[in-house]
């Protein structure tokens, strides 16, 4: 029996590294089309590389996601290149450590805000009424984080960025289920990614603080956020919209 995705295109930012590497790859493995969507083109590139590897078909658009003219030359391209949109997966994210909220400078804030919260909106603005026009309707997944079910000090703008994606998330939900569109999010633990690495790295807290307050122990792979955001988008999660579901390990409970 063909694959669901067989044919159906998806756009996935941040899809040069980490979850959204490991998406973009998902998605191809399993017939989709992807436009990879970040900002440098090198490692869109070898991501690219790795999809054909495995018999897939993407092609690459980089530039900066809290920028208008990327969320819309993403969707150009999926109409010009494979004709149509199904699915996006809103990945892209930066998490620098910022110190508390005196702290934290303006310039990061804005940074932060204009890529996890500006960008997720932009690209809903152009990807909704692109899948609108499949008439088969779609999904759109949104990466959110567990800083927007619990508090992280020294994350304030990161923690206002992924509590504002739950927000757009929810309310497009309500707006475009009528028409086919279901809108989720997910909420991302301590998943092993080049970004997981930066925020150990320059923290206090360190890998193994990381795994103690993980119930079950252990960093999570990004393939295992991967596969949460491909079963969003299958016909088995149909009557799944608004909701943000945690892949944390239990960290949240």
């Amino acid at each position: 029996m063909p694959d669901e995705f067989a044919d159906r295109v998806v756009i996935v930012t941040g899809a040069g590294k980490g979850i959204g590497q490991a998406t973009a790859i998902a998605f191809a493995k399993r017939g989709g089309r992807v436009v990879l969507s970040g900002q440098s083109k090198e490692p869109l590139l070898q991501t690219l590389a790795l999809i054909q590897e495995c018999g897939g078909v993407g092609s690459v658009v980089a530039g900066d996601v809290s920028t208008e003219e990327t969320a819309r030359q993403a969707v150009s391209v999926a109409l010009n290149e494979f004709g149509r949109l199904d699915f996006a997966i809103n990945n892209a994210g930066v998490s620098p450590w910022t110190g508390n909220t005196v702290e934290c400078t303006l310039e990061t804030w804005q940074r932060v805000i204009g890529v996890n919260l500006t960008g997720t909106w932009l690209g809903m603005k152009h990807q909704i009424p692109a899948i609108l026009k499949n008439g088969r309707g779609g999904a759109i997944v949104n990466m959110s984080s567990v800083a927007a079910l619990q508090v992280f000090e020294g994350y304030p703008v990161y923690s206002a960025s992924k509590w504002g994606v739950v927000g757009v998330t929810k309310v497009a939900a309500r707006e475009f289920a009528p028409q086919g569109i279901r809108v989720n999010a997910i909420a991302p633990g301590s998943i092993d990614t080049p970004l997981f690495s930066n925020v150990v790295n320059s923290t206090p807290t360190s890998r193994a603080d990381y795994e103690k307050q993980t119930p079950m122990g252990r960093i999570a792979k990004s393939d295992e956020v991967a596969a949460a955001a491909v079963w969003l988008c299958s016909d088995s999660a149909s009557y799944v919209t608004g909701a943000v579901i945690p892949v944390d390990g239990g960290m949240t409970l």
